[in-house]
């Protein structure tokens, strides 16, 4: 990706600043999908739902930078690509967020039954518990698709059941692991560790999640953001969950939505789901509002 880059940003009649600012927008691209991300529709949704906590101004730059790349390159659906750059703009407005927790909750529950047993060969049991280890770490920790992938064995406290992150804007971050998500964790690393062929990678500096598609042949390969979604996806279809319902971002909404119902602090949650500003977090207090109690009493009494 990195050649196409430098082949789009020479080809702009820009001035140099300008140039300059597209560089930092790319660069902050390949940062969050990963360098050998497909250029297609959701690892650029990824790529907007991660500028969120920008200014308004920083996300038009980065947002232009990125759909001239994408036209550049003729890659993704242009008119897809402008619909989810206007949604993601009206959601930088901080409405409340609003998603479908059943359907997640049905993916997630079809994943954690994962075990790969029927599998007919190696590499799909592989993929059955990598799966359910990414879906329950997601719902259960609030990475993001993009952090979960860039994970390294060695970024985990196993004792301790957290990890070390380099989150946004370069802030080294602690997330929480439950009982469930460690117990996944350790059963694909185990799965993995009597198939993998020796490396001269140390286990820890060995990717948490990685490839086993007949394509990654017998190394090491990290996951992409764009390959794990895509894996994701095919779950939903398998547990019976229509596509369109669960978007990229709902397994972190879902997170957050559970910290509050289950505390009802704001500034827990807050600092669970690694939100620079409280104004973030406030978009989900209407999830389980007194207000929802006291209209079912009046209107749903017995």
């Amino acid at each position: 990706m990195e050649n196409q880059i430098n082949r789009f940003l020479d080809s702009l009649s820009r001035s140099q600043k300008t140039i300059f600012a597209y560089r930092n927008a790319l660069a902050q691209f390949v940062k969050v999908v990963g360098k050998d991300a497909e250029l297609n529709t959701a690892i650029y949704v990824e790529f907007l739902a991660s500028l969120q906590n920008k200014s308004p101004s920083t996300q038009q730059v980065y947002t232009t930078a990125v759909l001239g790349f994408y036209k550049f390159c003729k890659a993704g659906n242009l008119m897809d690509l402008q619909e989810v750059t206007q949604y993601y703009k009206r959601r930088s407005r901080k409405s409340v967020v609003n998603f479908n927790r059943d359907a997640v909750e049905k993916v997630i529950a079809y994943c954690e039954s994962l075990t790969g047993d029927s599998s007919p060969s190696l590499s799909k049991k592989l993929e059955a518990l990598r799966d359910r280890a990414f879906v329950l770490t997601l719902a259960d920790t609030g990475l993001r698709i993009s952090e979960a992938c860039l994970l390294k064995r060695g970024n985990i406290d196993w004792n301790e059941k957290r990890g070390i992150i380099i989150g946004q804007s370069d802030k080294q971050a602690v997330v929480r692991f439950s009982n469930r998500s460690i117990q996944a964790l350790t059963e694909y690393l185990s799965k993995r560790s009597a198939v993998e062929p020796n490396s001269q990678k140390s286990p820890g500096s060995q990717p948490l999640f990685t490839r086993h598609d007949i394509r990654a042949s017998k190394k090491i390969r990290p996951i992409t953001a764009g390959g794990m979604w895509k894996a994701i996806k095919e779950r939903m279809t398998e547990s019976g969950v229509d596509r369109s319902t669960v978007r990229i971002h709902d397994f972190r909404h879902y997170f957050v939505t559970m910290t509050y119902l289950a505390s009802r602090d704001i500034k827990l949650s807050q600092e669970l789901a690694r939100h620079e500003s409280i104004s973030t977090t406030n978009r989900y207090i209407h999830f389980g509002s007194e207000a929802d109690g006291a209209y079912d009493k009046i209107f749903n009494k017995r």
